[in-house]
């Protein structure tokens, strides 16, 4: 299995190929953990402590050598320019279990000299202790978020270790609070402003169909999945002047998935919860979108058969800085 990225097409862009059932495992299962407080301006001296749901955590003032335990935060680090000695690379959809930087930081992570730790169902708990950091930063949402909460204990015999909580679902939330921990968070505000100059950039140039929209994951498993209105990415669509259909009541208000950010409907209901004028299509390693076209299921959809279907990147899911800022991209290329 290799590495997965794909360029912009017309439709937009996906990501897809060799990550099997363990997306539907990344999917489904989120980490409980600590929430560090939001740094308001620069680090101080000497140690501070950031207060978390499993107690106050000590770090130091700049942290030298960090280990990253989770994929999706590893952008957060390196926008910060922070010292990453050794991190986990799995980013849903986008890499897979042998290894490879996400393409979004790969130069950044390479430039450091960052070793990549070994990914499995188990944390490799000697890979961590053999980097030797002064911090480990963890949590977040996936299995790697699981992986620190259950290693907790040890992990935080090696170093002080802050874990981002399950609860902080937007990218804003995580950047804070990964910053805030590397001793970085005066930072912050300049990113955000930089996405927000771009967001307002790019409502200003597009012109969004005025139907609602749902948004569909395509994932190995071949079950229909969809993103709730409520989560990130949906948020992220409404400010740029979409209308996001109502799935969560047409469906029945279903239980949801990991984090909350999406849930799964029954070949039967596919066509009552899914039947919005306009979809979004995110391929999880799934089947591409002309593979759907092909299933009379899916083409059964009004999206489908009035040939209104939009694909965005498997980082538009669960977005960190670079993820949402590229879905800008590709929203502004396809609209």
């Amino acid at each position: 299995m290799s590495r997965l990225f794909r360029t912009p097409r017309r439709r937009g862009v996906t990501a897809s190929g060799a990550v099997t059932a363990a997306v539907t495992a990344l999917l489904a299962l989120a980490g409980c953990s600590s929430t560090p407080t939001e740094s308001a301006g620069p680090a101080p001296a000497g140690p501070r402590t950031i207060q978390t749901e499993q107690g106050p955590v000590e770090v130091p003032a700049t942290p030298q050598r960090i280990v990253n335990l989770s994929g999706g935060l590893g952008g957060y680090l390196y926008a910060v320019d922070a010292p990453v000695v050794a991190t986990d690379t799995r980013v849903l959809g986008v890499t897979d279990l042998d290894g490879g930087f996400p393409p979004a930081w790969a130069d950044k992570a390479r430039a450091a000299n960052t070793q990549q730790l070994p990914a499995g169902e188990q944390l490799d708990i000697e890979a961590v202790a053999a980097a030797k950091p002064d911090l480990i930063i963890g949590g977040g949402q996936g299995i790697t978020a699981v992986q620190a909460k259950e290693n907790y204990a040890t992990l935080k015999a090696i170093a002080p270790t802050v874990l981002v909580p399950q609860s902080a679902t937007d990218w804003q939330q995580q950047l804070r609070q990964v910053a805030d921990a590397a001793g970085r968070g005066n930072r912050v505000d300049g990113l955000i402003q930089g996405y927000d100059d771009k967001l307002e950039q790019v409502k200003g140039s597009i012109q969004v169909p005025a139907e609602p929209f749902a948004i569909l994951l395509s994932l190995p498993n071949q079950k229909p999945y969809l993103i709730p209105e409520t989560a990130a990415l949906p948020q992220q669509l409404t400010a740029l002047g979409f209308t996001m259909d109502g799935v969560l009541a047409k469906a029945g208000n279903p239980p949801l998935y990991g984090s909350g950010d999406s849930f799964e409907v029954s070949p039967e209901l596919l066509g009552k919860v899914a039947d919005a004028p306009q979809v979004f299509v995110i391929n999880l390693s799934g089947r591409t979108v002309d593979q759907l076209e092909a299933d009379p299921l899916y083409a059964a959809l009004p999206a489908f058969r009035a040939g209104a279907v939009h694909e965005l990147p498997a980082t538009s899911y669960r977005p960190d800085l670079d993820g949402a800022t590229n879905t800008l991209t590709v929203i502004d290329q396809e609209f």
